[in-house]
């Protein structure tokens, strides 16, 4: 019934693409490191990935941000991610 999943491969294709520049593979390894269900949890390597990708115009990862942001209390520059989030 399906495919059957690979994880670690994935991850592994994940990473390939985002060092070629995809910035949706930024994003979706920011949420695998933020999370810490198929990766060790590294919030700041998240961020990173949401950062590198959110510079270069993603939406969700500059959204992404500014979750992080607000949850941590920083809530006026939680506030700034989200209103650039909108606009892309």
């Amino acid at each position: 019934r399906g495919l059957q999943q690979d994880i670690p491969r994935a991850i592994e294709l994940w990473t390939e693409a985002a060092r070629l520049g995809d910035l949706d593979a930024h994003c979706k390894l920011g949420f695998l490191y933020f999370e810490g269900k198929c990766l060790e949890q590294d919030v700041a390597r998240a961020v990173r990935h949401w950062q590198h990708a959110a510079a270069q115009g993603h939406p969700e990862s500059r959204f992404m941000l500014g979750c992080h942001e607000y949850q941590n209390g920083n809530h006026a520059l939680a506030v700034r991610h989200w209103m650039i989030a909108a606009k892309l």
